[in-house]
């Protein structure tokens, strides 16, 4: 028989005699008889023999004894795990694309990062918008900004403070981040 996935491994155990049964399973450092079942789960030799072939695909017979299956487990996490969203950054370097990742969402900054090094590459991610040597009026710069996040003065200045944008007169011109 195939191991249960999640969803059945649930509904396996969903009953109160048959977790009892499992867990006189689980405990147990050998397989054991279906008397031996019944008596460590608290539950009669009929409910053990009913609970054990309830339990198919979760325990198994090794001779006349039982025992649980306990890749069971492991299995079904596995085939429930959802696969990886590809990262929205893959032309970036791992941790970079990973940092990118957590802070952005369908193109919108989500999760601005308190740590100073992660905060850069979002900040560094965010320069790019701008064309070196090219002076851009504060209108422009939260225009573009404001693409990405609502709080356009928070970006801006984290831009400045952190060297990748400069300004004077009412003019931003980028003056750091990567080429």
């Amino acid at each position: 028989m195939t191991a249960p996935d999640s969803r059945r491994l649930v509904g396996l155990l969903a009953d109160e005699t048959r977790r009892r049964i499992a867990a006189a399973l689980i405990l147990a450092e050998e397989p054991l008889s279906a008397a031996q079942v019944g008596e460590q789960a608290g539950v009669s030799l009929r409910d053990a023999v009913d609970g054990l072939d309830r339990l198919q695909g979760l325990v198994e017979q090794v001779g006349d004894a039982w025992r649980l299956d306990g890749d069971v487990f492991q299995h079904a996490a596995r085939s429930e795990a959802a696969p990886a969203a590809p990262s929205a950054f893959a032309d970036e370097p791992g941790e970079i694309a990973k940092v990118l990742d957590i802070a952005f969402a369908d193109g919108k900054l989500v999760n601005f990062p308190t740590k100073r090094a992660k905060r850069l590459v979002v900040l560094d991610h965010l320069v790019q918008r701008f064309e070196i040597g090219q002076h851009y009026p504060e209108a422009e710069v939260n225009a573009s900004l404001g693409e990405v996040h609502d709080d356009v003065a928070m970006l801006r200045r984290w831009l400045v403070d952190e060297q990748f944008l400069d300004r004077s007169g009412g003019m931003y011109w980028r003056c750091g981040g990567s080429v």
